[in-house]
């Protein structure tokens, strides 16, 4: 994928995400995050857009602290949305493909634009689903391509950073597999952050599988894993640890 189809998804992924938060009301409980309703949603989403937009924006080159959020509700926080969600991406549409800001993890091409349209992409399918899980019925669609992306991401990007708890006393092998596409990630364990390589090398001592969407939403801890093989002790301590903060 490049900056271009992760920007489309973006504005096609803020725009569901609005939909469904305004079907579901924003007082409705969001049954993928049980401490949330659609309100804490939208308040986090769009502050997390806003802070996004103004990291490219400004070219800060180190982090800043995420803006504080809105104390709104109902129709004017749903509209507070589409207008954060419609700043961020007018924001990376505009933005230089050269242009320089902070990065919390390696960009795609060394590219901190691809980064933050890649990374506000992925937060907002993630969000979306959790919005369509608050209003109920059938959850849109993610494409194969961009959920093998995402899991790329989140097992090479996210849990490379020392921040990552996934953490074992002795060395494991844990091994990730699409069903509907040829991907597999072998994912090294120990004591220091996993080590991830897009590839099937050595034995694992565990496998965790499925069709590329719904392995995605796994991972990102909205669904149970589709298919769970070996040692399961190992599979529910990615489950138990591996949730990113």
């Amino acid at each position: 994928m490049d900056t271009a189809d992760y920007l489309q998804t973006l504005d096609r992924e803020g725009r569901l995400l609005a939909a469904a938060a305004a079907e579901a009301g924003t007082a409705a409980e969001v049954p993928t995050c049980p401490e949330w309703r659609v309100r804490d949603l939208l308040r986090h989403t769009g502050a997390v857009h806003r802070w996004a937009a103004g990291l490219v924006a400004d070219g800060h080159g180190e982090p800043r602290p995420l803006g504080e959020e809105p104390d709104l509700d109902g129709d004017e926080l749903v509209d507070w949305y589409r207008d954060s969600h419609r700043r961020l991406v007018e924001t990376l549409a505009a933005a230089p493909a050269d242009v320089a800001c902070w990065t919390f993890h390696p960009a795609p091409c060394a590219s901190p634009l691809a980064f933050w349209t890649r990374r506000q992409a992925h937060e907002t399918a993630v969000h979306r689903y959790d919005a369509e899980s608050a209003a109920g019925g059938a959850a849109s669609r993610i494409a194969t391509d961009f959920a093998v992306d995402g899991i790329d991401e989140l097992l090479r990007g996210f849990h490379a950073r020392p921040r990552s708890r996934v953490r074992t006393e002795a060395a494991r092998v844990l091994r990730v597999r699409t069903l509907d596409a040829d991907a597999v990630w072998t994912v090294r364990l120990s004591d220091r952050p996993p080590v991830t390589s897009r590839d099937e090398s050595g034995d694992a001592e565990a496998e965790l599988a499925g069709p590329a969407d719904q392995l995605y939403l796994a991972l990102w801890n909205r669904l149970p894993v589709p298919r769970v093989t070996g040692d399961a002790a190992l599979a529910a301590l990615w489950r138990e640890t591996s949730a990113i903060g």
